[in-house]
């Protein structure tokens, strides 16, 4: 992740700005895990890694032939080498791509092998370290703000002074609402029992993030 923010710091490619963003909340994920801060340490670490690996497969797809790309990230690419878009949508369109799109179907892979197995009581934990990320998000984003988008947006600096803790407050509050319909929508998912079904909420949910995505560009 550090090797390929470097990469486009170098070539000046604003891609860097979700993908900074994306490490930040990555680490303190993991500081998380290893302060035993979830019920299950090793289950957070897969899904943190099976969610890595939904953004980098849409980049390699994205940089091999944008045709083929999910539309959500396809967006999020274009506006991010866009030069009118401003650099808080470029963020935001990659958080709304990897939250409402990715993780639905990266939750639905590590839960599907098991869920059928799991107690009422491990599901519960399950979803409340889904939830805990929320915490973790939410005391990651000043962080962000300071580290990443001021650097890339030094007018923000301005805006957050201005602003105070309000714009925090109201992007956690935003993406804890986003998590928490994404695991609705991945337990809907894993308990479909056709392809079709499941083709069928696929276009849904990307239809939903898309939808999202006019919102952040004020279309």
């Amino acid at each position: 992740m550090q090797q390929q923010i470097a990469a486009w710091e170098a070539a000046a490619d604003p891609r860097a700005v979700f993908l900074d963003c994306y490490r930040c909340m990555t680490e303190n994920v993991l500081a998380a895990i290893d302060g035993g801060e979830f019920n299950d340490a090793a289950w957070v670490s897969d899904l943190l890694g099976r969610f890595a690996e939904y953004y980098f497969t849409a980049l390699d797809e994205y940089d091999a032939d944008a045709g083929a790309t999910p539309a959500v990230w396809r967006l999020a690419h274009d506006q991010a080498l866009h030069h009118h878009t401003a650099v808080l949508q470029k963020m935001l369109l990659g958080i709304n791509a990897h939250i409402n799109y990715d993780l639905v179907f990266a939750l639905s892979d590590l839960l599907a092998p098991e869920w059928e197995q799991l107690t009422p009581t491990l599901r519960e934990a399950r979803f409340a370290d889904h939830c805990h990320v929320n915490a973790i998000i939410g005391r990651t984003i000043d962080t962000v703000q300071d580290d990443v988008i001021d650097r890339y947006s030094p007018l923000m600096v301005l805006v957050d002074k201005l602003l105070g803790p309000l714009d925090e407050l109201i992007a956690s509050r935003l993406i804890a609402d986003w998590r928490d319909d994404v695991w609705k929508q991945a337990v809907r998912y894993l308990e479909m029992t056709s392809s079709d079904e499941r083709d069928e909420l696929r276009r849904e949910v990307e239809a939903a993030t898309l939808h999202k995505a006019g919102f952040i560009l004020l279309r």
